[in-house]
């Protein structure tokens, strides 16, 4: 039985960026990268992740398979001056690598973003998919997100236009405000 892990992290030591650089690489060439259609040079895929440790509005989270890390996941936080949209927050960059597909990484990775978004205090969690990603879709889906929108031409992949879909959940259900309550 292989062992699962999800971890929010907030450092990565050498070896986890090398894994996790890796199966980014791995996903991305098995047309399930996260915007990447071809793999970029090791030094700009290791800033990108680097960089999103330090954006106070983005919170990573990965999957390990039998230790390594084998996919991860994104909570994206509205930026503080998006009042009227400070209840909703993104899952987004989510992947898992060819190789560990199969066990339940993407549910977890999933899971764990969607409980996060909740402690946190978000209302709503969206998330965007391009319609080639049938499992994904098939797993948003299966845990509740509502599809709202198709953009009919939402990525260009190898001179391919592609259609993408908007989800979103509702975390909380919205209460009526007492009108005479400050």
């Amino acid at each position: 039985m292989a062992e699962i892990a999800i971890e929010r992290v907030e450092t990565l030591k050498t070896g986890d960026l090398h894994d996790l650089c890796d199966a980014a690489d791995d996903a991305i060439k098995a047309g399930g990268g996260f915007g990447w259609v071809e793999p970029p040079p090791r030094d700009v895929m290791e800033r990108y992740w680097k960089g999103v440790l330090v954006v106070p509005e983005r919170i990573l989270f990965v999957a390990r398979l039998d230790g390594v890390i084998a996919g991860s996941a994104q909570l994206v936080k509205p930026p503080r001056n998006n009042e009227a949209q400070g209840h909703a927050a993104s899952l987004t960059t989510a992947f898992v690598a060819p190789w560990a597909r199969g066990h339940g990484l993407a549910r977890h990775l999933t899971n764990a973003v969607e409980d996060e978004a909740r402690a946190l205090g978000f209302r709503v969690l969206n998330l965007d998919v391009r319609e080639t990603q049938e499992a994904a879709i098939a797993l948003y889906e299966s845990l509740g997100f509502r599809r709202w929108g198709t953009h009919p031409f939402y990525a260009l992949v190898k001179g391919r236009r592609l259609a993408g879909y908007f989800y979103a959940k509702e975390l909380t259900p919205d209460t009526p405000q007492d009108e005479t309550q400050p």
